[in-house]
């Protein structure tokens, strides 16, 4: 089994986000944060948050990217209950039942993206158009014989779910193109 984390090549989400999730942190997509509010009124670092977030469950932080990696059934179980835990705490759930069945559902979506090798790293580019949000997932790669080391240095983009989308690591919060 695989499941996200968040990693921080470098120390831009500090400064991108209004809270940078801690790296290694169990990550999901996030886009429920923003179920009550307006996408087209978010400004700054909130919307950066929206626009290319990955939520870390522990530190209710963003993160730009997520890596895949190895887990465990006990690894999954335990991330459905603190992000249950933490649908309560942070995000009003009614009740901790009711928060339960929407982080397994997050956790199952998060898992979904897992399908490429492990160490595979994902970034979210997320648009809002009447009403409606909509997420894309790029996998970036390492390039062969290369290891992790400064940001966007060494990335390059492969298989893009939405070959359209058009997502800027080097200036993740400027305003979307319009077209």
């Amino acid at each position: 089994m695989k499941l996200l984390r968040t990693i921080a090549l470098d120390p831009s989400d500090r400064f991108v986000f209004d809270v940078a999730a801690e790296p290694g942190d169990w990550a999901v997509s996030g886009a429920f944060r923003f179920c009550d509010q307006n996408p087209a009124k978010l400004g700054g670092k909130a919307r950066s948050a929206f626009r290319s977030g990955f939520l870390g469950v522990q530190s209710w932080g963003w993160s730009t990217l997520a890596q895949i990696v190895p887990a465990t059934e006990d690894d999954r179980h335990a991330l459905v209950e603190l992000l249950a835990k933490q649908l309560v705490e942070q995000f009003g759930a009614p009740d901790l039942a009711a928060a339960h069945l929407a982080a397994a559902e997050e956790v199952a979506f998060a898992q979904s993206l897992c399908t490429h090798p492990v160490s595979t790293l994902i970034a979210v580019h997320r648009s809002a158009n009447d009403g409606e949000v909509r997420e894309s997932f790029r996998r970036l790669q390492l390039r062969e014989g290369q290891r992790h080391g400064n940001a966007f240095s060494f990335m390059q983009v492969e298989d893009d779910v939405e070959p359209d989308s058009d997502l800027d690591l080097s200036d993740i919060s400027a305003e979307p193109s319009r077209r």
